[in-house]
């Protein structure tokens, strides 16, 4: 389950409101048999925000025994490697064996525009570096690096890693780059549910492709993202996902830019800059047909058939769900995460 700490939609709501309201259904996510808790790492805006979700994890694992704790994800470009190294580290030992680590490399010119000394047309380079310093860290126990962005001394790292992370490691990938980037870490593959799953195929066979070549094994599943809405009723369940999707909808065009013209002049967003191209020419209203279409919503059953065919065009992939998100009433969201969990998971695990 995905926790994203959104602000927009709930205008009256205090950030407090915002943390207790997801905390409220992370807590429950153990024992209606979720596998893994996904918060998010977003800075400043009501879009989103949770600025270390490696310290909420460690909140989340003083209560809980079992269920995984990922982060979704550490923005590389904002972080030393050296101290996700060692939170990274830290959380795995405290949680027992729990962390699955996530990275990302941001795509939000407002936040980085309030990173000071961070400059966004050098984040695949600020990734790649990372990223390899920090796994290698988790590896090996020691950190080092002669690169432009992070030169660091040889240093141990404590308390030391003990357990391997090669099967816990995952990036998004939405772009060429980082798709090859995903596999040269071999890292899982992590994509939001906001397009066609045809159109999302091609990427998804280059990192298999790309994946196998770099490490000589097989892929494992990739990871996808979804917004989810469900009800008993398909025409409350429809009506309900257009006003919360499409207000979410509307966080994301607004906080990411994703219709601007910025993207063609940030070096590394090439990919990012044709796909404003599209969108533009489509719209908004197609831009939501699109994600409502890849993202999950209706009854149960409505559900279980979309995931099945998703599975059927790209494969066995992993799922993360997000309930609260566009203003959805929080006991709306704990009914549709409760839903979900009785009629939806039990058959999707059988899958596995």
């Amino acid at each position: 389950m995905q926790l994203v700490f959104a602000r927009w939609g709930w205008p009256d709501h205090t950030d407090e409101q915002v943390m207790e309201e997801d905390l409220r259904l992370a807590r429950q996510a153990e024992g209606l048999g979720f596998d893994c808790l996904w918060p998010v790492e977003h800075h400043f805006f009501d879009y989103s925000f949770c600025p270390d979700n490696t310290q909420l994890l460690a909140y989340l694992a003083g209560i809980t025994e079992r269920i995984d704790l990922g982060t979704a994800a550490v923005i590389m470009p904002w972080n030393e490697p050296l101290r996700v190294a060692e939170k990274i580290s830290l959380l795995d030992q405290i949680s027992g064996g729990r962390v699955r680590f996530g990275m990302g490399r941001g795509l939000s010119r407002r936040e980085y525009d309030r990173m000071r000394g961070i400059e966004m047309d050098e984040s695949r380079g600020r990734f790649d570096e990372g990223a390899t310093m920090v796994l290698e860290a988790l590896r090996t126990g020691y950190i080092e690096g002669d690169g432009p962005f992070y030169p660091q001394m040889r240093a141990q790292i404590r308390p030391a890693p003990t357990r391997d992370f090669a099967e816990r490691t995952y990036a998004v990938a939405s772009s060429d780059d980082s798709v090859e980037s995903a596999a040269r870490l071999r890292a899982r593959m992590v994509m939001f549910a906001d397009r066609s799953w045809t159109a999302r195929l091609p990427s998804i066979e280059r990192w298999r492709e790309l994946y196998r070549e770099f490490n000589g094994e097989e892929p494992p599943p990739p990871m996808t993202a979804d917004f989810v809405y469900c009800h008993e009723d398909p025409d409350v369940a429809t009506e309900r996902a257009v006003e919360y999707q499409g207000n979410y909808l509307a966080s994301v065009l607004h906080h990411y830019e994703v219709m601007g013209d910025h993207f063609a002049g940030i070096d590394g967003y090439e990919a990012y800059a044709k796909a404003s191209e599209v969108l533009n020419k489509i719209g908004a209203s197609g831009f939501l047909q699109g994600f409502m279409d890849a993202c999950a919503h209706g009854t149960p059953e409505q559900i279980i058939e979309s995931f099945r065919a998703r599975r059927e065009l790209i494969g066995p992939f992993e799922l993360a769900t997000c309930f609260r998100y566009g203003g959805i009433p929080i006991d709306q969201a704990e009914a549709s995460m409760r839903l979900f969990a009785a009629e939806v998971l039990p058959v999707i695990k059988e899958w596995a």
